[in-house]
């Protein structure tokens, strides 16, 4: 990181012996219980620090988060959920997309996704990713491609999630990939190096807290 974070601590009466922590913004925010003490408290805080800021770095190595990882994450959750004839040619980010956060070409079995998608939680790419993959099967968004992509258990979590994070960018995005299948990248183009931190792209829990007992 460039420098220290800022840390906030919240503490809770009814937390017995949970102690966890995550980032908002620029700011690592700190739960502990409200029966602890000053030197536990200061203890906790440079301990959960210290987790978040090890568990980021290493969700932003390449060997986590380039196009090679993007490639086996998306083969896994193909043979999970969609059988063997959903297989991708290549899964890459891209550059932020005008109207969309990820695309397919079917023909081709090509799959870009949004730079923009780099630092959500890991379970919101893997909806994307089925997503898109369902797209090699069902071009279009009927019936049948719907009951494909809902075969991935946090399908509706994730589409809430996309729609919350849209309307608070002001980007307008309606759905995954609007209508078609089709790419619109930024003039920039591809972005062809390693992109940022995913949650490890595999799937996480639902809090994306570390946490200690």
């Amino acid at each position: 990181m460039a420098g220290p974070s800022a840390v906030e601590v919240r503490r809770s009466d009814r937390r017995r012996r949970m102690v966890s922590a995550r980032r908002e913004g620029d700011t690592v925010i700190v739960f502990i219980p409200g029966w602890m003490s000053e030197s536990e408290e200061r203890r906790w805080v440079d301990e959960m620090v210290r987790r978040l800021e090890r568990s980021e770095a290493r969700r932003r190595s390449p060997a986590r988060t380039g196009n090679d990882a993007l490639l086996r994450r998306s083969l896994e959750l193909s043979r999970r959920y969609l059988g063997p004839d959903a297989v991708p040619t290549s899964v890459r980010w891209v550059a932020p997309m005008r109207t969309r956060w990820a695309s397919c070409t079917p023909v081709d079995g090509t799959i870009r996704v949004s730079e923009r998608l780099r630092d959500v939680p890991g379970w919101v790419v893997d909806y994307v990713l089925v997503h898109e993959l369902a797209h090699l099967l069902v071009p279009g968004h009927d019936d049948q491609f719907w009951e494909l992509v809902r075969r991935y258990p946090r399908t509706e979590r994730a589409i809430g999630y996309l729609e919350g994070l849209s309307a608070a960018a002001g980007l307008g995005f309606v759905g995954t990939d609007g209508d078609d299948a089709t790419d619109d990248t930024e003039p920039d183009g591809d972005l062809d190096g390693d992109v940022g931190g995913l949650e490890g792209i595999a799937a996480i829990d639902d809090a994306g807290e570390p946490a200690a007992g």
